[in-house]
């Protein structure tokens, strides 16, 4: 624990105009950790070159092992103050005292009682809190890749740059992949106004050539064993010591039988967009039906068949015969007959136009022209969409005389008597109601990551072989984080390429690039003993006691991120390099025997007592506790009270780590102290989910229910702790949930009937 500790008081950006510092300065003198706290000071601005240098004369001084900077928001000026092994506590003066204060008519003088609160919170926070002794595991430097094709081999050579020893599984006997199975790709390189060669071959031979990369064909993950910089890969049988993977396994193509209603099964010359491929690949298009080369191909981006009308059935327009409508592939895989999807209502959640859809029609429009001179394309699309650079290449379909581009919606497709194909379409640039004949129509193929239908990695977790939850994302691999692209719920695995969402060539490329820096960066922190994203440079580790574990399994099964197992007695094992210090197991431990160091129980229920909570709520005023998210409810508090945002100085703050890690025993401490109400202000959870922790929020609303049957058992009303959603852009919001909170509950049901006891 901090033994001792220094407390500074900065005068700046309005603090000192506001609040009476030198009364601040005498009361934390005072305070009941006057004992251990030999420093006391206010400062005119405490992040100025003067300010920090005397906090650096007082550590080295006083031997000061911890200092409590009361000023503005820990989110700025981080990186002024930091002074090497002595820990930081940040005192929130500016944005949740000074800037966001509300005065109440009925009980003026509020502004001095929240300033004191929040001194003694943060030094009592402080008091609490041990600099961190994390492991330093030798950790393994080697880069799996699993994946041979074009996204593995860009990350194998970005890894190899880096000087980074690489191992590629390649599942097949050959590299490749996709891309060696296609004719050509989208632009890749300026003008970006034409298709061009993947360039797969010269890759192929700059893998072969590089000393730093070991391929191994027809080769098989087995097992995945162990933790970041710690893994042992058994791959064949062969057991290998690897750092982090890079996990560029691809896609398969989507179900065809939800093509049906477009006529593909039924009419020969109905064909998908991997068959087209594979078509020109082999030198030529000709017609299924007559191996004739055809006049004219019809190419549609959109897979729904609209069978009625708006006037007819308004809820029901366009869902009669509806098919799968996903992002086209580029490839003509070999794989083609892979149905990963057991029925088909599992897959309808493909049902959507991309970007990737766009692209490959126009990429297969010049193609018909490359091919056939005399033939044409019509590109019949639902949306075209090419953002960026590729605006050229649609433009460049505009320009070409033999391509005819109109946005449609198909009502019908049907054959012709002489093997043609008729297309019904409404709302077109040629007309509401139009009938187009081609000799050849080209449907979307939809792509479909190979982890949805397999475990892929085989991970030897607790939590099973493979990603959880993968149906949210559609079966991707990307953990659909906001702010983090590549992680994935693996600590140490990381996706790239049409695993992690359907892509560009151009963009999995980039992807390879991205996830090979986050797998080196994982390593690296790994070496350091400390966190990767979301809490990046963390120190801290969850700390058991392990004689008083029951053996429940909620912290192993709650985990986000799979970081427990088992050990041969069942007791949780703790897997450091997989954890992200998120706190969900400390939160989910009835028996509070997980703890960090800089991070506990103890240490947030001490300070939610620090909070002075007045006998008569009449005379001065009801108190409630709002324990906010780091992440994103915390971050909004800042931005409301930077745009001059205020609400009842009846509330004080105190900031978690994810609403994952909110102990139950938290609420408990504090409506046991007569504190009226305590708001958990957290992300978004669902299916739309926010949270940084993946389940944080969710997990609290669980939690919820079972402090409410608590608080229920004592005779008080559940509706004094409420879980509020707030994302970080939605600060405006903040003010009307601490206002709701306050009118709707607090007025309502008065003082908590524990207060004065």
């Amino acid at each position: 624990m901090a033994e001792k500790l220094g407390v500074y008081i900065c005068e700046g950006c309005d603090i000192g105009k506001s609040l009476n510092v030198d009364e601040l300065v005498d009361y934390a003198k005072k305070s009941k950790l006057a004992n251990i706290t030999p420093v006391v000071k206010k400062c005119p601005v405490l992040c100025s070159p003067e300010g920090k240098a005397e906090i650096e004369a007082d550590i080295a001084a006083s031997g000061l092992d911890g200092v409590v900077l009361c000023a503005c928001s820990p989110r700025v000026k981080w990186d002024i103050f930091q002074f090497g092994g002595v820990q930081v506590e940040r005192v929130n003066l500016r944005e949740h005292c000074v800037w966001s204060f509300e005065d109440d008519p009925k009980l003026p003088g509020q502004l001095p009682l929240i300033a004191k609160d929040y001194v003694r919170m943060g030094m009592m926070r402080l008091s609490k809190s041990r600099v961190p002794a994390p492991e330093l595991p030798e950790t393994h430097q080697t880069i799996m890749v699993l994946g041979g094709g074009f996204t593995g081999l860009n990350a194998a050579l970005e890894a190899a740059k880096l000087g980074r020893d690489v191992v590629i599984v390649e599942r097949s006997g050959a590299l490749g992949g996709k891309a060696a199975t296609m004719y050509k790709s989208f632009p890749l390189s300026a003008p970006f106004n034409k298709a061009e060669d993947t360039g797969i071959t010269g890759l192929i031979e700059a893998v072969n050539a590089n000393p730093k990369i070991k391929v191994l064909l027809n080769a098989e993950l087995k097992s995945l064993h162990g933790a970041p910089g710690l893994y042992t890969a058994t791959v064949n049988d062969q057991p290998l010591e690897i750092g982090a993977v890079v996990l560029a396994t691809g896609w398969v193509p989507g179900d065809k039988s939800f093509l049906a209603p477009m006529g593909y099964g039924s009419i020969k010359n109905v064909v998908t967009a991997s068959e087209f491929e594979a078509m020109v690949k082999q030198g030529e298009i000709k017609r299924p039906s007559d191996g004739k080369a055809p006049a004219s191909v019809a190419i549609l981006t959109d897979v729904r068949l609209c069978t009625k009308t708006v006037e007819e059935a308004p809820e029901a327009a366009c869902a009669e015969g509806e098919a799968v409508a996903a992002p086209a592939a580029e490839a003509a895989p070999a794989e083609a007959e892979v149905n990963p999807y057991p029925d088909k209502e599992s897959a309808k959640h493909l049902a959507y136009s991309s970007e990737i859809t766009s692209l490959v029609a126009l990429k297969h429009a010049g193609y018909v022209r490359e091919k056939l001179p005399n033939a044409l394309a019509y590109v019949l699309y639902d949306h075209m969409m090419v953002p960026g650079i590729n605006e050229r290449y649609y433009k460049a379909a505009q320009d070409e005389a033999g391509i005819m581009l109109s946005k449609a919606t198909i009502t019908g497709v049907k054959a012709d008597a002489d093997g043609g194909v008729i297309i019904s379409a409404k709302d077109t640039l040629l007309g509401p109601d139009v009938e187009i004949k081609a000799d050849l129509v080209v449907l979307p193929t939809a792509v479909v990551p190979t982890t949805a239908h397999e475990p892929t990695m085989n991970f030897e977790y607790r939590q099973g072989p493979g990603f959880p939850d993968l149906e949210v994302f559609d079966g991707f691999a990307d953990s659909n984080y906001v702010c983090f692209p590549y992680e994935t719920r693996r600590t140490g695995v990381y996706a790239a390429g049409c695993v992690r969402q359907p892509m560009t060539m151009a963009t999995a490329r980039e992807d390879a690039a991205g996830a090979v820096l986050k797998a080196v960066q994982c390593i690296s922190s790994a070496n350091r003993g400390v966190a990767v994203h979301p809490r990046s440079g963390d120190l801290s580790y969850p700390v058991f006691n392990f004689q008083r574990c029951t053996q429940c399994k909620r912290c192993t099964e709650e985990c986000p991120f799979g970081a427990l197992d088992d050990d041969e007695k069942g007791t949780p094992k703790p897997n450091p390099t997989r954890c992200r210090r998120c706190g969900t197991c400390m939160g989910a431990c009835p028996e509070r025997v997980i703890s960090f160091d800089t991070y506990n129980v103890d240490q947030i229920g001490s300070t939610i007592k620090e909070v002075y909570v007045p006998d008569d709520m009449v005379a001065g005023g009801p108190r409630v506790i709002v324990l906010c998210c780091e992440n994103d409810a915390y971050p909004a508090l800042d931005m409301a009270a930077f745009r001059g945002k205020k609400w009842s100085p009846f509330v004080r703050f105190v900031p978690v780590r994810c609403l994952g890690s909110v102990n139950a025993i938290w609420v408990a401490d504090a409506i046991s102290k007569g504190v009226d109400g305590v708001i958990l202000l957290g992300c978004k959870y669902g299916l739309d989910y926010q949270c940084h922790f993946v389940k944080g929020s969710e997990l609290c609303s669980r939690r919820k229910v079972n402090i409410a049957e608590s608080l229920g058992r004592l005779g008080v009303e559940a509706e004094r702790v409420e879980q509020y959603e707030v994302s970080i852009d939605e600060y405006d919001k903040v003010p009307e949930i601490i206002d709701r909170f306050m009118s709707e509950v607090i007025t309502k049901f008065g003082p908590n009937p524990f207060k004065g006891y």
